[in-house]
């Protein structure tokens, strides 16, 4: 059994003092690694090391910071297939999906390397007789990032390329559920020699971890990814403690089908958005609002209900899985317990996945339910599970009305082979990641990930120019000479 353990300055520290908690396989059940619960001391040793290590690397030009990154770029594409076996081991998800999850996150390394260009400032000549103005941008100081279960590759690599290109020293906290991917990132950075010790640091923990980095003095910015209400207390007391966040939150993303709508097409994009890594991404179209009339809607049930009958359940190993299994027992209960609960309530469930748990107790088949109530939890609340629910409307000025009505402003689609009914969405939809006959509206990385409402905490997102304004400040000089 392997204990995993800190990288902090450069060594990889065991730390046995504290309790563990086991990371187990969601497809069968076993354990496969303990992962040190860190407190306090662990961070605080962290926050250390990144304090002491930032001068020096700020000191370190621009094109040789993009060098470094470029470096790790080659190193994880090196072992791009280790690791996206280890986000199946870990995570449950499938091959390709995982594979997709590592691509997308070198494509964050391959933006990050810009940052010779995306750090230029601005200067304004001659603003009063001999007087000029220039800003530049310089970096924030120590930057801790804390990441979510469903993309242990991807959204480290968010963060932890345009931290440390902007100048930063970078702690990172990964999930407790499936912590081993960020663990080999982070060997990955190890093995370039290209970053001086206590430049990137990684801490495993559960929640006293999160505390203790985001009320710690030393660091300066936090980067999280997870619920809705962590999120917003992970800004709240980052403020509170004179940090700069971005925190992003929970989602309840809708996609619409218009009368016009191809369903050949919109069917198996539906299905992959609904019911794709078991429904655990931020991206994940949870809600189906179908617009028309009667005979319409029956159309669109049959069709939903045929597509997701033809998913293969199995482990995320297996080349021919469609649904993989969720992240845990627990998780899977509670999407399960949900959809018990909608059908007390009134729903008519079309498709029932209740039926196979798996060996772990993680496997929950795709799931479609008609919401009684388009204000209920199984057409608001975020469940993140492969459960679809479905709202009926007359028309598009009814589909939008249900989708602004949400608190989230993830993300969302619309299919249909109408420009007006498309322009209409996108002009009035409130939602900051949109798709026209697109089931995951994923930017890539080169454009924010962004968010509205409730799913972010923060003016500024991951990725893009968004990530290089969070990891600097601006400062600005006014010289007469």
């Amino acid at each position: 059994m392997t204990r995993l353990r800190n990288f902090v300055g450069d060594e990889w520290i065991a730390v046995e003092a504290v309790e563990g908690l086991a990371d187990v396989d969601p497809a069968t059940g076993e354990t496969v690694a303990t992962v040190p619960l860190s407190g306090e001391v662990e961070v605080d040793a962290a926050v250390r090391a990144a304090r002491a290590a930032q001068p020096e690397w700020r000191a370190v030009p621009p094109q040789k910071r993009a060098r470094a990154l470029l470096a790790l770029r080659e190193e994880l594409l090196a072992r791009r297939g280790e690791l996206t076996a280890l986000v199946t081991a870990d995570m449950g998800k499938t091959l390709d999906d995982a594979d997709g999850e590592v691509g997308r996150g070198l494509e964050s390394i391959e933006s990050a390397a810009a940052v010779p260009h995306l750090l230029k400032g601005e200067t304004l000549e001659g603003v009063a007789s001999g007087v000029d103005v220039e800003m530049v941008r310089q970096p924030v100081g120590v930057v801790a990032a804390i990441t979510p279960f469903n993309f242990p590759a991807m959204i480290p690599l968010w963060f932890l390329p345009y931290a440390v290109a902007c100048g930063n020293s970078f702690i990172l906290k990964p999930s407790e559920a499936d912590p081993r991917p960020a663990a080999l990132i982070v060997e990955a950075a190890e093995a370039t020699g290209a970053f001086p010790p206590g430049v990137v640091n990684l801490v495993h923990g559960a929640r006293e971890a999160v505390g203790a980095l985001v009320d710690h003095p030393g660091i300066d910015a936090i980067s999280f990814v997870g619920r809705a209400e962590t999120a917003r207390l992970v800004a709240t007391r980052a403020a509170q403690s004179g940090k700069r966040a971005q925190a992003l939150g929970g989602a309840k993303n809708s996609l619409i089908v218009m009368p016009d709508a191809d369903l050949r097409t919109a069917m198996p994009a539906i299905m992959g958005s609904a019911f794709g890594a078991a429904g655990q991404r931020c991206l994940a179209g949870s809600v189906c609002v179908v617009v028309g009339d009667e005979a319409r809607r029956a159309e669109v049930r049959e069709a939903l209900v045929t597509a997701a009958r033809e998913l293969k359940l199995g482990a995320g190993s297996d080349p021919a899985t469609d649904v993989c299994p969720m992240v845990s027992a627990t998780a899977r209960e509670r999407v399960a317990t949900a959809l018990g609960q909608a059908a007390d309530a009134g729903a008519d469930v079309l498709l029932d996945g209740r039926s196979e748990a798996g060996p772990a107790g993680t496997v929950l088949g795709p799931s479609i339910a008609i919401a009684a109530d388009p204000e209920s939890e199984l057409a608001r609340d975020e469940l993140f599970g492969p459960l679809l629910a479905v709202v009926e409307v007359d028309d598009l000025e009814g589909a939008l009305e249900f989708v602004n009505g949400s608190r989230y402003g993830n993300a969302g689609s619309i299919f249909t082979r109408s420009g007006a009914a498309a322009r209409a969405y996108r002009y009035g939809v409130e939602a900051g990641m949109l798709g026209v006959n697109v089931g995951v509206p994923a930017p890539v990385a080169w454009f924010p990930f962004s968010g509205w409402k409730d799913s972010i905490d923060g003016d500024l997102h991951a990725n893009g120019s968004d990530a290089v304004e969070f990891y600097t400040r601006k400062k600005v000089v006014t010289s007469r000479w």
